[in-house]
């Protein structure tokens, strides 16, 4: 079994629930389909092998995968092909969806695995099984997923979310910039 993750964004508590699933179902590796954010999130998987693709919104390369190299984990760029037990999977986060639309009609993959749409997906077109766990951004679905390649078997574990009072007031801050002044992250005017 392995574990599917994506659009993590910074989130260390659904990281940490995340892995902690992970660890106890024991899966073999885990996937983190991108959008990591900050090189200090990937210190949360260690414990885990974990391959890393490259998310539209990951800086400091350098530095992600010097990091995920000190957890024993790999980091393999905007696009990978691997093999699981005679499976051919597609790792690409889905930043371009004519890529990822042309991985898709190639049918060259039983899986293609991706992210960036913040929505979780389970579909089968043709041989190829389509999967995005969804994202953990603030206001995300929550989600993580669990594969048995075997099996073909796939389960979506929805995370729990603390509804604390400090993440209110940050999606309200957040509306109200957005609402009046368009994207304002940081900046004196939003306060």
């Amino acid at each position: 079994m392995i574990g599917i993750i994506s659009d993590t964004h910074d989130n260390v508590e659904n990281i940490q629930k995340a892995v902690k699933v992970f660890k106890n179902k024991k899966v073999e590796f885990v996937i983190h389909l991108g959008d990591i954010i900050a090189p200090a999130s990937i210190k949360f998987f260690k414990g885990l092998k974990v391959k890393f693709i490259k998310g539209n919104c990951d800086g400091d390369i350098e530095h992600i995968q010097q990091k995920a190299k000190e957890i024993k984990s790999e980091y393999l760029g905007d696009f990978a092909e691997i093999n699981i037990k005679n499976k051919k999977l597609a790792l690409y986060h889905g930043s371009d969806p004519f890529r990822l639309a042309d991985l898709i009609k190639s049918q060259k993959y039983d899986y293609v695995l991706h992210g960036h749409t913040h929505e979780s997906r389970d579909e089968k077109r043709g041989k190829t099984r389509i999967i995005n766990p969804g994202a953990h951004y603030w206001g995300g679905e929550n989600k993580i997923v669990l594969l048995d390649i075997e099996k073909d078997k796939l389960e979506f574990i929805k995370l729990k979310q603390q509804n604390s009072t400090h993440l209110q007031e940050w999606l309200k801050w957040n509306f109200e910039c957005s609402k009046t002044i368009g994207v304002c992250y940081g900046e004196e005017s939003c306060y």
